[in-house]
């Protein structure tokens, strides 16, 4: 990491073009849904590296809305990322898990041939503000056996910024968590008017989602809960908070990930039978999923399946 004209005694490499993915509202959760920002998948991009799924939400006053309560719900085929900017939620899973979320500290849940889990915020939480991010799994490792993972990143101070790496390596800084792909995640606060040049790997491509403030990722300007996508072939990442205040962002990166995937529900497969079969396994309570333990509460049950057949996608062609 520097600030300045070179990354690593190297000149900084071409100004990606990046392109901007907007988010749209979802409810979560079911009958007590909670309200979050979605920029991935959508129709102009279905994953960034193994990335396949981002929801942002909050700051949310749960006097006002309740806070988070989804009831046990299934997975297959991915990995669960939890990550807070405030608030608390108790994670239950049926590996056994007790957890709890908190700022600055990562849950990694392994869901390939199946897992349920539940996310309730805390009685003390007031402010809940976070994101939840999927991994997919690459076919060899699709099916693989339930797995829980909790790590807390140091804090690194920068020349103009302050960094939480949770996953992967950035700045000279790794993560332990194993995933099954190469991938990066990191929480990057800027200073205000900061500009920060990060060395990053030129195979991967990244997405930078930016909770408040304005940060120009290369030469593009993104604005609160936008998503800005930086193809491969870049060993350097520019940043500008162009606000009064600090900006925090979100900065996602991996390998381009090169498989087809179905995703439907709290389900990754790889056709419409794969689908299928989960739905069918959950509604009939499979020991494919096992159970949560202590929730005050019954399980969520799975939508009815769309009439039309669930086709595989996959990021379009680059231009």
């Amino acid at each position: 990491m520097c600030c300045g004209a070179t990354v690593d005694d190297r000149r900084e490499s071409k100004v990606p073009e990046v392109e901007v993915l907007t988010p749209r509202n979802v409810p979560l959760g079911g009958p007590r849904a909670m309200t979050v920002r979605r920029t991935l998948p959508q129709r102009a991009r279905t994953l960034i590296g193994a990335w396949c799924f981002a929801d942002h939400y909050g700051p949310d006053d749960v006097a006002a809305t309740g806070g988070m309560d989804v009831a046990p719900h299934p997975h297959t085929g991915l990995q669960t990322v939890s990550w807070l900017f405030s608030g608390e939620i108790e994670h239950r899973d049926s590996l056994g898990s007790r957890a709890f979320v908190r700022p600055g500290e990562l849950n990694l849940m392994t869901g390939g041939y199946g897992i349920c889990h539940s996310e309730v915020s805390t009685p003390g939480t007031t402010v809940l503000h976070g994101v939840q991010l999927w991994v997919a799994l690459p076919e060899e490792h699709r099916h693989a056996e339930r797995d829980f993972q909790h790590y807390v990143p140091e804090s690194v101070r920068l020349d103009g910024a302050e960094l939480r790496v949770f996953l992967g390596s950035l700045a000279g800084h790794d993560s332990p968590v194993r995933t099954f792909t190469p991938l990066l995640g990191a929480e990057i606060v800027l200073e205000p008017e900061a500009t920060v040049t990060l060395g990053v790997d030129p195979a991967f491509e990244h997405g930078l989602l930016v909770d408040h403030g304005r940060v120009r990722m290369a030469d593009t300007l993104l604005g609160p809960a936008e998503l800005g996508y930086a193809p491969t072939g870049t060993d350097s990442l520019t940043l500008v908070n162009e606000s009064h205040d600090r900006a925090r962002t979100v900065l996602l990166g991996g390998t381009p990930f090169g498989e087809e995937i179905v995703m439907w529900w709290n389900f990754i497969g790889r056709s419409h039978d794969d689908i299928a079969r989960a739905r069918e396994d959950w509604q009939n309570s499979s020991d494919r999923f096992g159970a949560v333990e202590g929730y005050p509460g019954d399980r969520l049950p799975a939508p009815a399946l769309p009439n039309a057949v669930i086709m595989p996608r996959r990021n379009p062609p680059r231009r």
